[in-house]
């Protein structure tokens, strides 16, 4: 039972996503993905015809950038290609393609993978260098991915922190211009009664 668990939180908590998208002729397709700070990335890409005619050579350029802006990553005509960075900061990080060369004149397809933390690391090369195999090679996969987990839950206390405060914030606020309403009210209320008593 212990195995089925750990097999389902591995399969579940598996930071490799790879998507297939389309990038139009005239126009830009953004991917973005929330990475938290010292997290190793690498993103690997690649432009495919999907026509019988594999002739025209179609290419697209990239750029990456960090949630600051900063730009990890920019390739001009290209139909394949990969990087790698540790993210400084935490965020949404952003990939944009968009059609560099088209003999086709139509949509161009590309394949894009991110892989993060523990799914970035090459475990063959671990392999080798430490000497180990089978079981303990698997061993130690989980227990990165077990160390994956605990720094995202870690991540996500933090943030469940903050929109907390924010939204106790917001509350107090609420209740704040509430009670402050509810009073102009009433006097405005009293004002007007006051000043009907004293006409009659």
């Amino acid at each position: 039972m212990s195995i089925l668990l750990a097999l389902f939180f591995l399969c579940f908590f598996l930071t490799s996503r790879a998507i297939r998208f389309t990038v139009p002729p005239s126009g830009t397709r953004c991917v973005s993905e929330e990475i938290h700070n010292n997290v190793v990335v690498l993103v690997d890409y690649v432009v495919f015809d999907t026509g019988n005619d594999q002739s025209h050579n179609s290419t697209v350029s990239v750029k990456a950038s960090s949630p600051y802006g900063n730009s990890l990553h920019h390739m001009e005509n290209t139909s394949i290609g990969n990087f790698a960075f540790t993210s400084r900061e935490g965020g949404n990080y952003l990939a944009c393609f968009w059609v560099g060369h088209n003999e086709r004149e139509g949509d161009v397809t590309v394949n894009l993978e991110w892989r993060i933390g523990t799914a970035a690391k090459d475990w063959n090369s671990v392999a080798r260098k430490e000497k180990i195999e089978g079981v303990e090679l698997e061993l130690r996969k989980l227990e990165g991915s077990v160390e994956s987990i605990h720094e995202k839950l870690i991540y996500l206390r933090g943030r469940e922190a903050e929109i907390r405060k924010v939204s106790e914030s917001a509350n107090t606020r609420v209740v704040s211009s509430a009670q402050k309403l509810i009073s102009l009210r009433y006097g405005a209320f009293k004002f007007s009664y006051l000043h009907l008593l004293s006409s009659f």
